[in-house]
């Protein structure tokens, strides 16, 4: 009778220890999850975007038949870098473009993000003989289209070819001069400065410039654009 007594005892006090439990771990369970931890203010926003540098222009800035990182607009990146510049250039040179060509397609390579434009275009412009006139007429377009937007402008001057006789060739090279002081951008007289008719600097077509004919180009433009770096720069907070 005690032994009975004591197992059926002893199983009344494990039901009632296994019930007690099965309440405990019922009533954790619907104890609602520790709140998220929230970061500190500040850090929960990601950074700006960076200020950008746009080399508007031709296959010259493509940088055709040359590695894009050695195409003058890759070559003003390690420039703006190595000075420390929180700037990023684009490389939007197309191809065959003219300067009506490069006209149509500014919109589309204005982000807001855009603070600086280098306007280099004209080569085509005079390889097909069109006038003078027409070049000015866009050009003096992009820089003021861009100038309306409350971005800088650094113009570079192309020259037309010998071949096309010097009342064109002057009349061509006037056009951005002309640009230039209306618009008061700072400006490049040509952008082949020291690299046209140097067979060293350029490739085989003797047009398109080799990686080094690029490196030059980029100092050239880099001594006008610093300046406009430097007052971007104590323009952002």
């Amino acid at each position: 009778m005690i032994r009975a007594f004591g197992a059926a005892g002893l199983a009344l006090i494990l039901a009632f220890g296994a019930a007690c439990g099965g309440s405990k771990d019922k009533s954790a369970a619907n104890e609602p999850a520790p709140a998220a931890k929230t970061p500190p203010p500040g850090l929960e926003t990601e950074p700006p975007p960076r200020a950008k540098v746009v080399a508007l222009g031709d296959s010259i800035t493509a940088g055709l038949g040359v590695f894009q990182i050695d195409a003058y607009p890759a070559q003003l990146q390690k420039l703006i870098d190595a000075d420390g510049y929180n700037v990023e250039v684009m490389n939007a040179g197309e191809s065959g473009d003219t300067s009506a060509t490069a006209l149509r397609r500014l919109d589309f390579v204005l982000d807001p993000n855009v603070k600086i434009l280098i306007v280099a275009v004209g080569g085509n412009d005079a390889l097909r003989g069109l006038s003078a006139k027409s070049t000015h007429d866009n050009v003096l377009a992009i820089v003021k289209k861009a100038q309306e937007k409350g971005i800088d402008v650094v113009l570079t001057g192309m020259q037309a070819p010998p071949n096309l006789g010097d009342d064109y060739a002057n009349g061509f090279r006037q056009a951005f001069y002309q640009v230039a002081r209306e618009t008061s951008a700072r400006f490049v007289p040509f952008l082949l400065e020291g690299v046209a008719g140097e067979p060293q600097l350029n490739q085989d077509d003797g047009i398109h410039p080799t990686a080094e004919g690029h490196k030059i180009i980029a100092g050239l433009i880099y001594d006008k654009l610093k300046p406009l770096l430097d007052d971007l720069a104590n323009r952002t907070p």
